[in-house]
Parts: structure tokens; sequence; C-alpha cells
């Protein structure tokens, strides 16, 4: 992902990615978001949605995330803190990326073989 939407997503939700720059033997965020700036606005909408459920439920641990990368061509988004309701919106998100290009974000499908699988749109084949 570009400099400039990592940042964007690290400044807009501290909380969620208070780790982003610890050190590799503490957390997998130390290199960033390990996918294409297709996938911003799905991360982006997921972080604005989680931190806000979170505002209003004080009493659920927050959520930090522990690495976000694709894995077998859809977004992986791993975490400690939350409950059932944070991972459910976890889930949906995943399940997007499946029909989201990831270099784009327009509507894409799977491409390549079982070894390199990747999200794509016909343009960004």
């Amino acid at each position: 992902m570009k400099k400039e939407l990592d940042e964007k997503l690290v400044n807009d939700y501290p909380k969620i990615f208070a780790d982003r720059f610890k050190s590799c033997q503490e957390t997998c965020m130390c290199w960033g978001f390990e996918c294409d700036d297709g996938w911003f606005n799905l991360i982006n909408s997921l972080c604005n949605c989680i931190q806000h459920y979170l505002n209003q439920k004080p009493e659920i641990e927050q959520v930090v995330a522990t690495q976000v990368k694709e894995k077998y061509g859809t977004l992986r988004f791993y975490f400690d803190g939350g409950d059932d309701y944070i991972q459910g919106l976890v889930s949906m998100t995943e399940y997007l990326s499946g029909c989201t290009c990831e270099v784009c974000g327009n509507p894409g499908k799977l491409t390549g073989n079982r070894y390199d699988l990747r999200l794509r749109c016909e343009k960004c084949l």
C-alpha cells in the first residue's frame, strides 16, 4: 500500500493501529499493510465501523490490528480485542475483498493459480 494511504489509516485510527511502528519481535504490523491500494476503502470502512462501535461500547476491549495482508487472493485482518460483532465486521470485509480488485478497488475476480491467487478487474489483469 502507498505510504500516504498507510499514514492516513494510522492517523485516522491510532487506537486500532497503535502497534504499526513497533518492532518485528512485537507485531507483524511492523511491515505495514501488506496489500495493494484497491483495498484501502474496505480497510478504511472497516476501521471506521470498528472504532465507532467501540466508542459506543467502552466495556469492550479496544481492537488492535496485529496484521493486515493479502492471503490466497483475499484480505486478512488479524487483531486482538473486540467481540463477536467486530469479528462479524471483519469477516464481512474479508468476504467483500473477494470480489474487489486489490489494485484499483473496482469489481474483480480471482485469477491465477493455487500458488499465486490475485483479485483483479479486467483492466488490472
